[in-house]
């Protein structure tokens, strides 16, 4: 079963990062200088839990431009199985109507996330060596 949760402490928050340490330091050899920034106090981060094992986070961040999606992580044991889309729907469900949402997203997961309504636009870029579109949806 998979819950979602807002979070609320500095322990969820360590968890969070180590989440994010492993899926994009490790994994996808993301300098740490580039994957932990000035928002992280102001942004809202959610955890994601796979029969109470903590597995997966992702970010809210106020821009002005609306408000960013970012740093969906999942654990590799733990994708498929629907961990990603508690995730984006948890984000989505935190949005107040007629919000302007948007992400730059990873190449590879542009079908997960028009599944969940984004539209990719523009040109693909790069971040951090990895390619990516921004996507955008209003809520």
């Amino acid at each position: 079963m998979i819950q979602t949760q807002q979070i609320s402490t500095k322990e969820q928050l360590d968890v969070a990062f180590e989440i994010r340490r492993l899926v994009f330091v490790e994994e996808q050899q993301v300098d740490p200088a580039e994957e932990y920034d000035e928002y992280e106090d102001s942004c809202i981060h959610f955890l994601a839990y796979c029969d109470g094992v903590a597995c997966g986070t992702a970010r809210i961040r106020k821009t002005d431009n609306g408000k960013k999606l970012e740093r969906f992580a999942v654990l590799k044991e733990y994708r498929g199985k629907g961990v990603g889309a508690a995730l984006v729907e948890a984000c989505l469900q935190k949005l107040e109507p007629e919000t302007y949402a948007y992400m730059h997203a990873q190449e590879h997961a542009l079908e997960f996330y028009a599944k969940h309504g984004f539209q990719a636009t523009g040109e693909r870029f790069w971040e951090c060596d990895i390619p990516h579109f921004k996507m955008w949806k209003t809520v």
